[in-house]
């Protein structure tokens, strides 16, 4: 049982693609808040890396909060829009929806390529699975969010604004911001708020597999940004504890329609990473 005071005890979530990695962390903060927290993902057996749907939802019990595991292919419009009639069914109310789903193993093939090298299936697997299911997630979800003036958060990149692994990467994360803007835009007058937050490099459980160097160093070279230290990488929790500040927050409305620097809303609202630090990677 966490002892992180229960700011959102009574409140309702869903993050997509939380069997691992960012997802994962975020739905763990929600949990530890007192959150009820539906997560999806289709992972339901450890593969090549760790965690399941059901090892999230489990560990947001574990937290203090209430995990429910919803195996659920983003892919698939029926899937998702059964997701949201079940929330809807057992819980009566939605109060933040964490876009986060990715198709993070088509992406890793093309990175570092220039645009002629990176063929047109890349940009269908980015924006299926990471753009158009954000937007069919909150379609769904909105007449739920806006009965609770609640939050979109889309987890998107600063890619969106400067190079960043490659072309395509670029485009689908600067289409996820414009998304948020539009959202906010459409939303206005119904009390809820739409953001984007860009996490810096975060230690997931791929950047884990990274060996150390002959100095104990473990770092990795990430197209755009250079050589970086994963000593000085966020954790996925640290992303997640946005998103409750966000969700605590009964002044959000002033930040809808932007994205966010995790490491610029942690010195906002005073939240650190789990080892105290507040991790910049820009």
């Amino acid at each position: 049982m966490s002892g992180t005071p229960k700011i959102l005890s009574g409140r309702v979530a869903v993050v997509t693609g939380a069997s691992r990695g960012i997802g994962k962390g975020i739905a763990q903060e929600l949990g530890a808040a007192g959150a009820t927290v539906y997560v999806t993902g289709r992972t339901t057996t450890p593969g090549r890396l760790p965690g399941t749907v059901h090892d999230t939802a489990a560990e947001i019990s574990e937290l203090g909060g209430h995990g429910v595991a919803v195996v659920c292919d983003h892919r698939d419009d029926a899937a998702v829009e059964k997701l949201f009639d079940r929330v809807r069914d057992e819980q009566g109310r939605l109060d933040v929806l964490v876009n986060n789903v990715y198709n993070s193993p088509a992406a890793a093939r093309w990175l570092g390529r220039k645009f002629w090298e990176v063929p047109a299936k890349a940009w269908d697997e980015t924006f299926d699975v990471g753009v158009r299911s954000h937007y069919v997630a909150s379609v769904l979800a909105a007449p739920l969010l806006i009965e609770s003036a609640g939050l979109i958060v889309n987890v998107s990149s600063p890619g969106s604004q400067r190079y960043l692994h490659n072309a395509v990467y670029g485009v689908g994360k600067t289409a996820l911001d414009r998304l948020t803007a539009d959202f906010a835009h459409d939303l206005d007058g119904t009390g809820t708020t739409a953001v984007s937050i860009w996490p810096g490099i975060v230690d997931t459980e791929l950047l884990q597999l990274v060996p150390a160097d002959a100095q104990g160093r473990r770092q990795v070279t990430l197209p755009g940004e250079g050589t970086f230290d994963l000593a000085a990488a966020e954790t996925p929790r640290f992303p997640g504890r946005a998103v409750v500040a966000l969700a605590a927050d009964p002044d959000r409305l002033a930040r809808t329609g932007k994205a966010w620097k995790v490491a610029d809303l942690a010195e906002a609202y005073g939240f650190t990473d789990v080892d105290g630090r507040v991790p910049r990677a820009d």
